[in-house]
């Protein structure tokens, strides 16, 4: 008697708390059946969006771009430090160049004297270049409402910018034509037999640095206010401001004798095609989904065999 005494009030007790649980879930909330509708949960990837009419998304990914931006800055870093050691032999030229041997629109940049302001006002040019390739994303995001926006708009600007510098430099490096100054300092030290060009900076002037990455920075703006302002005002004052800004810097830059017309016009074609086809190959019609996701949804009723299961999904976009 006494050892189920213990027994019986233990039942006694979970009776009664068991019967304490039912009526509060009772009084709370009916319980809901269990292949009621609410109770589906699928982790399946819906289909993307469709992009609204009239509007242009483009896409990035953070690890392609990441690694073209890196090479290409890295690449450009490295260029510019070996030309800083001098250990590159500049082009020399000869004593007896005649100046009428260059071409026609390169023959009035090789003068006595040059504008000591001009190379400070090409680089405020390019200041002002820079400054919008920062504010633009801010800009473009908030107009859409949209952070990735601001965030793919800085991308393609960085990566716009790396690729023309990784290329200027490389092309510079490799054709190492003298500048305008280098053959002025030529021809006033024509008499001297002794005379020898040292500098490594001074045989780099094909093409212009400064016109390459105005170009880049504002073809890239144009085409992103064409593709998301069509049929508006924006896009075509975006293209003013761009072609005024490398004109401007451009043309300093020949005052400052430190490159030909010819530097700055193949300068600005090369930064103007990169900043045309960085965004363009960005480009997209759709909200693209996920490149990877992983899915699971419950198996249909034919496939269940002993329990009731689910169907795990591996999907990508290669």
């Amino acid at each position: 008697m006494n050892r189920r005494l213990p027994v019986l009030l233990g039942a006694a007790l979970s009776l009664y708390a068991a019967e304490g649980r039912a009526q509060s879930a009772t009084a709370s909330s009916e319980v809901v059946p269990e292949k009621a509708a609410e109770r589906r949960r699928s982790l399946q990837p819906e289909v993307a969006k469709t992009r609204r009419p009239g509007r242009v998304t483009f896409q990035s990914d953070p690890i392609a771009d990441g690694c073209i931006i890196v090479v290409s800055l890295g690449s450009a870093g490295v260029l510019e430090l070996i030309n800083s050691t001098g250990e590159i032999r500049p082009q020399q030229i000869a004593p007896g160049f005649d100046r009428n041997n260059l071409i026609s629109i390169d023959r009035g940049a090789v003068k006595s004297r040059f504008d000591s302001s001009a190379g400070r006002l090409s680089n405020l040019g390019l200041g002002v270049a820079a400054l919008f390739a920062v504010v633009d994303p801010i800009l473009s995001g908030a107009r859409e409402g949209s952070v990735q926006t601001g965030i793919v708009d800085g991308i393609l600007y960085a990566e716009t910018a790396s690729l023309t510098m990784a290329l200027t430099n490389i092309v510079k490096i490799a054709v190492r034509r003298p500048r305008p100054i280098a053959y002025a300092e030529a021809e006033a030290h024509a008499q001297d037999q002794n005379y020898s060009n040292s500098s490594t900076d001074s045989s780099l002037s094909f093409f212009s640095g400064h016109a390459s990455m105005s170009g880049a920075i504002g073809a890239t703006a144009t085409y992103l206010a064409f593709a998301r302002s069509p049929g508006r005002w924006r896009p075509w004052l975006t293209l003013l401001l761009a072609g005024g800004i490398t004109t401007f810097t451009s043309v300093e830059r020949v005052r400052a004798g430190k490159h030909f017309p010819t530097d700055v016009i193949a300068g600005a074609f090369a930064g103007a095609g990169i900043g045309v086809v960085v965004p363009h190959l960005h480009r997209t019609e759709d909200v693209q989904q996920r490149p990877v996701w992983v899915g699971f949804n419950s198996a249909p009723a034919a496939e269940r065999s002993y329990a009731q299961g689910g169907v795990l999904t591996l999907n990508g976009l290669f």
